[in-house]
């Protein structure tokens, strides 16, 4: 058995950390919106982005990588753009965000809209009514209220960006010590042949994963009773 080195361990580890710290952020800063506005039966062009928020449960990641890759790409338009601002996406840290993003943002998405869907309509009624606007009570009325269903999509959403293996395989390049995040880390050890370096990450996103499911438990269970 041959030594395993700190850093193949670490390394991983530490950048799946970061990348689920900022696409933790991205959720709340962006998806909590789009949850908010896919709520709004009224809302213009609202079958489009439903179907672009949605697309990655229904498409395989690979394939979902592909397309982004096409889309992101130096030889693309927006690609090009990128290019002249000196913004590299492709084979970078920045690309694993955007995998990790894209990947859970339907399960961040979906459930919290369900949950300010199913908000009663006369708690809301009665806010506009004080004088109160739109997004004062999503945000100090509604969001408050439906706290626990907010905790359980980042669980879930965060859990499934961990695991993201296909569209991060594409946008990051799985550039060893660069791009390779824990899950990647792992598909890599196998495939060189280093099984005890696979079994230890292994073990590790297992140990993650059962905190995820423990905590959502928790929260699933404060969801009930509230």
């Amino acid at each position: 058995m041959e030594a395993i080195a700190l850093e193949q361990i670490s390394n991983p580890l530490w950048l799946s950390f970061k990348t689920l710290l900022i696409t933790l952020i991205l959720f709340l800063l962006l998806g909590v919106p789009i949850s908010y506005l896919l709520s709004k039966k009224e809302l213009p062009l609202r079958w489009l982005l439903d179907t672009l928020v949605t697309l990655p449960l229904v498409f395989p990641p690979i394939a979902v990588g592909f397309f982004l890759l096409l889309f992101l790409g130096k030889e693309s338009f927006i690609g090009q753009i990128l290019l002249k601002a000196n913004i590299e996406i492709i084979f970078s840290f920045t690309g694993i965000i955007i995998a990790a993003f894209i990947a859970g943002l339907p399960l961040m998405v979906k459930p919290l809209q369900a949950s300010i869907e199913q908000f009663p309509k006369e708690i809301k009624e009665a806010s506009y009514l004080s004088g109160k606007s739109k997004i004062y009570t999503f945000l100090f009325i509604i969001l408050p209220t439906i706290k626990n269903a907010l905790i359980v999509a980042l669980l879930i959403a965060s859990a499934r960006a961990l695991g993201e293996v296909g569209i991060t395989l594409m946008l990051g390049g799985n550039i060893i010590g660069k791009t390779d995040t824990i899950s990647l880390a792992i598909y890599n050890a196998v495939f060189d042949g280093e099984y005890d370096l696979a079994m230890i990450l292994s073990g590790i996103l297992v140990f993650i994963s059962l905190l995820f499911f423990l905590a959502l438990n928790f929260f699933e269970k404060r969801k009930k009773i509230l």
